[in-house]
């Protein structure tokens, strides 16, 4: 029969498996999965990053900022220090001290309107500070925030564990063809050069899975991928508070669950705030993403974040010592928690 022209072309079938009226259970027609096989119910599985293994799901981990830039949007910046690298060190075993599980090292700024900075002048702040991290903390996992291909190359030479691409969704698969051939996980993160969305959370949910099959397709691991929506990044601040209302949509993805809103410019608007009187406006989005499914939050201040999401966990997750008799003495960090 010829086909009308003027009638939808639609797809023929594919993989699709005609029913067996003897059958039972395959009487019906059905189709054959085609691609990766669907998430399991159980969760992603542990991660090795670097030195330590995070087991999703466990607990929360908490990462901690460490900016070697002049013009950080949250003024912590280390770059114009006269020793920037021994002023990363102090910083990072501080974090660590207070509970810190990974530090993120960048040095470039991603605020909205930031100047960019070359390559050769990110890798000269960010190498010496990995270096010194490294050997002062050699039991710390260390991410790299940074989206060029050479400064992730030489972060990994020396000594970083963790690539965390802010441009995560680019069509440009270029840094994470760099951590398949490092064989380092990678954080995907969520951008947009335009804040303009018809369905936010949606939409990233969308952008995250096509960076994610990007990522996959240029040698990384499923199991090495974790996602970020991206906070602050190409959204507007009522964009933002959406996407924070819905972030347990992320689950769908299948993959670990990075959250950065510290300091952030939304915060500070719904407060009337600036960065540094942000704190509690953090904390509270650390508690409710642990509720939403969060595994990792990216935080300035990791002493009380720490504890917050602690107390989050005890309730979100279960499984705490006091709920056993075993409620541990005031103020310590659970065993395995540093």
């Amino acid at each position: 029969m010829t086909a009308d022209p003027s009638e939808r072309r639609l797809p023929d079938a594919i993989g699709a498996v005609p029913g067996r009226p003897e059958g039972g259970g395959d009487a019906s027609p059905s189709y054959v999965a085609a691609g990766r096989p669907p998430t399991a119910t159980g969760g992603p599985g542990p991660l090795p990053i670097g030195p330590r293994v995070l087991a999703w799901g466990e607990r929360t981990y908490v990462m901690g900022i460490v900016n070697v830039t002049p013009d950080s949007f949250s003024g912590d910046g280390l770059a114009d220090r006269p020793d920037p690298a021994a002023a990363a060190v102090e910083l990072a075993t501080a974090m660590v001290a207070a509970g810190a599980d990974l530090v993120d090292v960048g040095g470039e700024s991603s605020r909205p309107g930031h100047d960019p900075v070359a390559a050769d002048e990110e890798r000269r702040r960010v190498v010496p500070v990995i270096e010194a991290i490294r050997a002062a903390l050699p039991g710390t996992p260390i991410s790299v925030d940074t989206v060029k291909p050479s400064v992730a190359e030489a972060a990994i030479a020396a000594g970083a564990d963790l690539l965390n691409d802010v441009w995560g969704v680019a069509g440009d698969a270029a840094l994470a063809r760099v951590a398949a051939q490092a064989g380092v996980p990678l954080v995907v993160m969520h951008n947009r050069a335009e804040a303009a969305y018809r369905n936010v959370v949606a939409e990233v949910v969308a952008d995250l899975e096509q960076g994610l099959e990007r990522a996959v397709a240029a040698g990384v691991p499923w199991e090495h991928l974790i996602v970020d929506p991206g906070v602050g990044f190409g959204k507007a601040p009522a964009h933002n508070l959406v996407l924070l209302r819905g972030l347990g949509a992320l689950r769908l993805l299948g993959r670990p669950v990075l959250l950065g809103t510290s300091r952030k410019s939304t915060l500070g608007k719904v407060l009337d705030l600036p960065p540094e009187e942000r704190l509690e406006a953090t904390l509270a989005t650390t508690a409710l993403g642990i509720a939403a499914g969060v595994d990792i939050v990216r935080v300035h201040d990791v002493g009380p974040n720490v504890r917050a999401a602690r107390m989050a966990d005890a309730i979100v997750r279960g499984g705490h010592p006091i709920e056993t008799g075993r409620e541990p003495r005031r103020g310590a960090i659970p065993p395995g928690d540093r």
